[in-house]
């Protein structure tokens, strides 16, 4: 599946799912790639199909919008924004393939939005060795942050601080000390662990047990025996929305009641409507605020750029729908427009990366990044949520203790 959006060119804007003739417009022979007198060009690769779907089309649709609102007010510096995105299907070795065609063939002028850490940990190497910038990647895996990557820009708090918040709520704030781990068989599943087993270890604790489910499946009933044995008080779940749903459906239908906890790479919406209205508590830390909350201007912002879009319907996600995943994608956007605002007229892949990544603070409406030379991530925040017995969310201070 291709994903093209290109700004500008009427006001219902063009999504198109089909191969594309090659766009218009001519490049200075002096100019960056991607980088034309009309218009700059991004590239993504991320899962559109799949048990992660969610997951791409959240990212992209805030993105979209984020890019969507430079373009009707003119662009930045006389240039639209363009985003060309492939689906990957949370598949490591499409991540490759894709990643190769956008610099290659598409000569994007940076990539942005890759969904997942196994997806990122294929892509990521082939664009640090191309010089390519690495923007946004939706995933809290350490490797990510070595400051020794030159080319890599993560906007979000790591999974080790997402797991940090959620045992500090749930042994500290509910008094829980038995914690059951269930974890995606990858590199992502077992960043995650890591992060959980090192925060009960800060406590003098350790997990009661663990269980584990392949990538792209649901096949979780022998992991919920499995933990069911050990007789958790809580289980923290490090996977994607439809196996977390279907390990919580099945943990409950047959009788067990533990507090469910699992980190934003989850989806929290696409969680919410695969699980319906149930009384499970069911807690999810998440790296930006409440994408309905009025308090906060980010989540304005988005909500008001999700509805004033002209980015059609294709790809569009409706604004509750896209909820933090979108928002995420939203604030990712912003960061990158904000970025070659300041760098002016003739905008490089090394000067956008300085001005990323040389000390600057970024104010994303409320949402603060500030990165620096030994520093690639801007943002710490986390936010601890809960899901309600309606599928909305609020944030976890309003949860009872059990």
């Amino acid at each position: 599946m291709i994903l093209h959006y290109r700004g500008g060119l009427c006001r219902a804007g063009v999504v198109v799912a089909a191969a594309l003739l090659i766009m218009t417009g001519s490049a200075r022979a002096d100019a960056e790639p991607g980088v034309y007198d009309d218009r700059i060009v991004f590239g993504q690769s991320a899962a559109f199909d799949g048990p992660a779907a969610s997951l791409g089309l959240g990212v992209r649709a805030g993105i979209l919008a984020a890019f969507d609102e430079a373009n009707q007010a003119g662009g930045v510096h006389g240039r639209m924004f363009e985003l060309i995105s492939y689906d990957d299907g949370y598949e490591p070795e499409r991540a490759i393939l894709n990643t190769r065609r956008l610099i290659d063939e598409d000569s994007v002028f940076a990539l942005v939005g890759e969904v997942g850490t196994p997806t990122s940990k294929a892509a990521q190497p082939v664009a640090e060795e191309a010089g390519i910038p690495f923007i946004g990647p939706f995933t809290g895996a350490g490797f990510l942050r070595d400051s020794a990557l030159s080319t890599v820009v993560n906007l979000r708090a790591s999974y080790d601080q997402e797991t940090e918040a959620l045992v500090e709520h749930l042994v500290g704030d509910l008094g829980l000390s038995r914690i059951a781990v269930l974890f995606q068989d990858d590199t992502f599943g077992r960043a995650g662990q890591d992060g959980v087993v090192a925060a009960l270890e800060r406590r003098d604790l350790e997990p009661v047990a663990d269980a584990t489910y392949v990538r792209n499946t649901v096949a979780v009933k022998r992991a919920v025996l499995a933990l069911r044995r050990a007789d958790p008080e809580a289980v923290v779940i490090i996977g994607a929305y439809k196996p977390a749903a279907e390990f919580i459906r099945v943990a409950t239908g047959i009788g067990m009641k533990p507090a469910f906890a699992t980190v934003s790479f989850v989806g929290g919406n696409a969680l919410a409507a695969e699980l319906g209205p149930g009384d499970a508590t069911v807690i999810v830390s998440q790296v930006v605020p409440l994408y309905d909350d009025p308090k906060s201007p980010l989540a304005e912002a988005f909500r008001h750029a999700m509805h004033a879009g002209s980015v059609g319907t294709e790809a569009r996600l409706d604004w509750a729908d896209a909820g933090f995943v979108g928002l995420e994608g939203y604030a990712i956007g912003r960061l990158i427009v904000d970025a070659l605002e300041q760098i002016g007229p003739e905008p490089t892949r090394q000067m956008f990366l300085r001005q990323l990544l040389d000390g600057n603070t970024f104010d994303i409406g409320g949402l603060e990044m500030t990165f620096g030379p030994q520093d690639n991530q801007g943002s710490d925040a986390v936010f601890l949520t809960a899901i309600g017995p309606d599928g909305t969310f609020r944030y976890v201070e309003d949860e009872p203790s059990r």
